[in-house]
Order: structure tokens, then C-alpha cells, then sequence
């Protein structure tokens, strides 16, 4: 994900990632992390389709 350590454990902490704790240690699967990843990733494309469309309109010469 390329975040620091303590913003990941917000992301844990907050719920957004699914985690179980064994002791002090919080145990992460894989694939909740990727299927994070996977929604932030495309929330970001769909933000970026829609500052493009809005240049678009605008005639600032951006396309996607």
C-alpha cells in the first residue's frame, strides 16, 4: 500500500481493513488488504475520469 505504519493501523483501527488480534499482534489476511487496495484504487480512477471529463468541458485539453 505504500502508507506508514500508523496510518495502517488507523486503517485497521477504523475498521476500513478487517484484522484479528492475538495477543499485542494484529494478524491482516491478504486479501482483506487487496481487496482495500482494489477500492481505493478505484475510487482514485474514477475521481481522476471525472476531473478529466470537467477539463473536457472546459477546454483545458486534459483527456484520460
Amino acid at each position: 500500500l505504500f502508507v506508514s505504519r500508523p496510518y495502517f493501523i488507523k486503517l485497521l483501527e477504523n475498521g476500513a481493513i478487517a484484522f484479528r488480534k492475538i495477543g499485542k499482534h494484529r494478524r491482516v489476511r491478504l486479501a482483506d488488504v487487496m481487496h482495500y487496495k482494489q477500492q481505493t484504487d478505484s475510487l482514485r480512477l474514477e475521481a481522476l475520469r471525472e476531473l478529466a471529463a470537467q477539463a473536457q468541458e472546459l477546454g483545458m485539453g486534459y483527456d484520460l
